[in-house]
């Protein structure tokens, strides 16, 4: 008896396969299938199954109780008739019961059976080789017992012996083969249809499509098997297997149909070129450099068999941002592939559907670890789903779901704020602001609007609360928001808040940069709504930036940790005499300067210094008559030297700025420390005037220790 495992979700196209090889008697079971049949037919299994990852002759099955029977078992077996003199050994456990629950303790029983029994019966113990082992003992213990037996394979059949180099994310040959089975491509080949990848990597689909269409037995490149250690080996036979094999091969390549593949990158088609060549099928595959959008069949190639493996989320990149590559995919099928038939592999379904066909067909299967599914098309227009219309209904199903779930009570508070908030900013001109922050606990998000744009964040929820319902929350909050707000779901941006330690708040979240230009009264400034935890334009500091304004008409001004320039365009606005901007982050400064280049803004008068604003107001010579000093809560960058704390340092950075005031000169300090205290014993001939509630904007009245903000002069003026 022989038994053949497979990966999971084969088993029934092995069974085929094996049945069509003349195995008897066969029958599939969890991980494989049983058969029966002569020694060749078993090494036939070996050298032409293109499924199977395995080949095992079994030798005995036992009922076992406990790990002495294993034992028991194992040495039972007369390994002096099975074992060659000489062979190295090696043994393969799978399976827990009988008072084994580690597979490594069951293969060190069996090993010390069989050593123990050859031993005995030679004199001589077996040398053990566990990376190249000329006799593999393979044990597997189930509940119905357990099954001694002979790997003939020796190592996994999937490798062929032409997959040297691999692509990114590659699919092992056997399954592929499996998959270009099940998708019916020897039919397709036997009447002479073509067989393409468009996204074919080191080509392992195209390479065994062109294995099944030439008739080339899989086998034929290993040269490593574990027969070669077994007594029972009859080396002839196997060689005349072999030239059969060979002689159908030569006459299967000259009547196979092309197989071509295609990808956009120029390393992997190097690769799958010397594996078709190995594989000895370079005269029948063709493999060419196109992008997936540029895909089509070359002149004179007869409709065929289209199967690929794009990236599915788990491997190559999240499941969320591929769903334009699987549009673009059934896009190029549609447009360039009519009358063909295709198949593709995904592990997750819902990506499938982004390509607006109808599968005809779905099989499931794992590759490795993940349950994947094999869609399977026939490329014509009654397949063609309208995918804007199924896009809409899985829309109105979402808000429908959300709605249920109770985020009704979130768009009414959402539209009672458009309708206070709201009206207030068209009254105001003020076309940034904030519209909702966490009014209902429940729906702990903040959402600011910028001009067309709108800006979410998700507060992280406190460990009571239990992660999949916040999670729920937030998909229902996404779900309703456009339709609520009557804006595009293209113009909302999600990013998460939690709390931030260091610099963590300005290191980028994302990287598409994508920089909209919003008004802020006479100010255009821009914001980048995608990067960064952090916009670049702080709202809730609206009101302070407009007291800049009004205050720098003909003065000198100083913005210290400038951050993005917003305050600084309002002073130059508001008719500064000069500005100078100071921030450590080369990338802040950049972005001051297109702000006020946006705003015509000269560089002349206006000083952009990159330094840490503390060791720069100890060093400047300058006097100016009104600074803006906003320092960030916390900083440990490794640009500057120690670490800040606004509560620990304030007193001191407020001192040594101040001396660059010239008389009659202001000083505003602003923190968003929330229950933040001025020291103001320890200022240095200073006056602090508490301006905090002036400051709040309106849209932030419902969290007044959003910021502190204070005034800071000298009280003699000299």
């Amino acid at each position: 008896m022989f038994f053949a495992s497979a990966p999971r979700g084969v088993e029934p196209v092995l069974e085929d396969e094996l049945r069509g090889l003349g195995a008897a008697s066969c029958r599939g079971a969890a991980g494989g299938v049983h058969f029966t049949g002569t020694l060749a037919d078993g090494l036939r299994a070996c050298l032409w199954s293109r499924t199977a990852s395995r080949v095992y002759l079994v030798l005995s099955r036992h009922r076992v109780e406990k790990s002495r029977d294993v034992y028991d078992a194992a040495r039972a077996v007369p390994w002096e008739e099975q074992a060659a003199p000489g062979a190295t050994m090696a043994v393969d456990f799978s399976g827990t019961g009988a008072g084994i629950d580690n597979t490594m303790y069951g293969a060190q029983l069996v090993k010390d059976a069989v050593v123990d029994r050859l031993r005995e019966r030679r004199g001589k113990r077996p040398s053990i080789d566990t990376k190249d082992p000329g006799f593999l003992v393979n044990c597997h213990l189930s509940k119905s017992g357990l099954d001694v037996r002979l790997d003939l394979s020796g190592s996994g059949l999937h490798a062929r012996g032409y997959r040297l180099e691999k692509g990114a994310a590659p699919i092992r040959e056997n399954l592929a083969a499996a998959l270009l089975l099940k998708a019916g491509w020897p039919a397709v080949a036997s009447r002479g249809g073509a067989f393409l990848d468009p996204m074919c990597g080191a080509g392992t689909l195209v390479i065994e499509a062109a294995l099944i269409a030439a008739d080339a037995a899989p086998g034929l490149g290993r040269q490593r098997w574990g027969f070669r250690g077994w007594l029972g080996h009859d080396e002839s036979l196997w060689e005349e297997l072999v030239r059969e094999a060979a002689d159908r091969m030569k006459q299967g390549l000259i009547r196979a149909p092309r197989c071509l593949g295609f990808d956009g990158d120029k390393e992997s088609l190097k690769m799958a070129r010397h594996n078709a060549k190995r594989a000895g099928v370079e005269t029948i595959v063709q493999f060419e450099k196109r992008l997936l959008g540029a895909a089509g069949p070359p002149d004179g190639i007869p409709a065929g068999l289209i199967l690929t493996n794009p990236p599915y989320g788990k491997r190559m990149g999240e499941a969320g941002e591929l769903a334009p590559l699987y549009e673009e995919l059934g896009d190029t099928l549609k447009a360039r592939f009519p009358g063909w038939q295709a198949a593709v592999i995904t592990g997750e379904p819902e990506l499938g559907k982004r390509m607006g066909l109808r599968a005809r067909k779905t099989n499931v299967f794992y590759n490795g670890p993940l349950q994947c599914r094999l869609l399977q098309f026939s490329i014509d227009s009654e397949s063609f789903v309208d995918r804007e219309a199924l896009d809409s209904r899985k829309k109105q199903i979402k808000i429908e779901r959300a709605m249920e779930r109770g985020a009704g009570a979130f768009v009414n508070r959402i539209r009672k704020n458009l309708r206070t908030v709201g009206k207030w900013a068209d009254r105001e001109g003020i076309s940034c602001y904030r519209l909702y922050d966490a009014d209902l606990p429940e729906y702990a998000v903040a959402v600011d609007r910028y001009g067309a744009w709108v800006h979410v964040q998700e507060y992280a929820a406190p460990a009571s609360v239990d992660a999949a319902k916040a999670a729920a929350r937030l998909n229902d909050i996404i779900a309703v928001l456009p339709e609520a707000l009557g804006a595009g779901e293209d113009r909302i941006v999600l990013k998460v808040r939690r709390r931030q330690k260091g610099q963590s708040q300005y290191e980028k979240q994302d990287g598409r940069g994508k920089l909209v230009e919003v008004a802020e009264g006479k100010c255009r400034l821009l914001v980048n709504l995608t990067d960064y935890l952090d916009t670049g334009l702080f709202l809730d500091h609206r009101i302070t930036r407009e007291m800049i304004g009004s205050m720098a008409a003909g003065k000198r001004f100083l913005n210290l940790f400038c951050y993005t320039g917003a305050a600084t365009v309002h002073a130059a606005l508001g008719g500064a005499r000069s500005t100078v901007s100071v921030d450590l982050s080369a990338t802040y400064l950049d972005w001051t300067g297109r702000n006020l280049e946006l705003n015509g803004i000269g560089a002349a008068k206006h000083r952009l210094e990159q330094a840490d604003c503390r060791e720069w107001v100890r060093e400047c010579a300058g006097r100016f008559d009104l600074i803006f000093l906003d320092p960030p809560t916390f900083s440990n960058s490794k640009r500057m030297r120690g670490t800040f704390d606004v509560q620990r340092d304030h007193a001191a950075l407020i001192n040594d700025t101040a001396r660059l005031l010239a008389p009659g000169g202001s000083l505003i300090f602003s923190t968003n420390r929330a229950r933040f205290r001025m020291d103001a014993g320890s200022l240095e001939g200073l006056s602090a005037e508490d301006i905090t509630p002036k400051t709040i904007p309106r849209d932030f009245e419902r969290n007044p220790r959003i910021h502190s903000c204070w005034i800071i002069r000298r009280m003699n003026h000299d």
